[in-house]
């Protein structure tokens, strides 16, 4: 079975790198917070990537909800993006997030990661 991966950015252009890079993965895209709480209710992701600066609803919104919901709360979150300060990194963690990566990014690190949450979770 392979697992899904649910990717939230805004930015077309990292989306479209990271589910060229994830192709052994099943991936979705989400281009804002709404339509990624509508995909993953709807698809259920085994991991999820996920920017913080994206209009309407932000990133540590996004998480907030998903943590509070018995029916996602299981599911790792990924945060992919240009925030590095120690701030946002500890807010990310409080919210529930299982990991905390800096773009730029390698992609060989972004797939270690999520191959490493994967097999924790499974």
């Amino acid at each position: 079975m392979t697992n899904s991966i649910l990717i939230v950015d805004d930015d077309l252009v990292g989306r479209t790198l990271l589910k060229g890079a994830l192709d052994e993965y099943e991936t979705a895209l989400a281009e804002d917070g709404f339509t990624a709480l509508k995909t993953i209710s709807a698809s259920h992701p085994d991991l999820i990537l996920l920017d913080v600066n994206m209009p309407g609803m932000d990133g540590f919104e996004v998480c907030k909800k998903l943590k509070e919901s018995p029916a996602t709360a299981e599911i790792p979150i990924i945060f992919i993006t240009g925030l590095s300060q120690t701030t946002d990194i500890s807010r990310a963690f409080r919210e529930g997030a299982v990991d905390f990566i800096t773009k730029p990014f390698e992609i060989s690190e972004v797939q270690a990661r999520i191959k490493t949450h994967l097999t924790l979770k499974n």
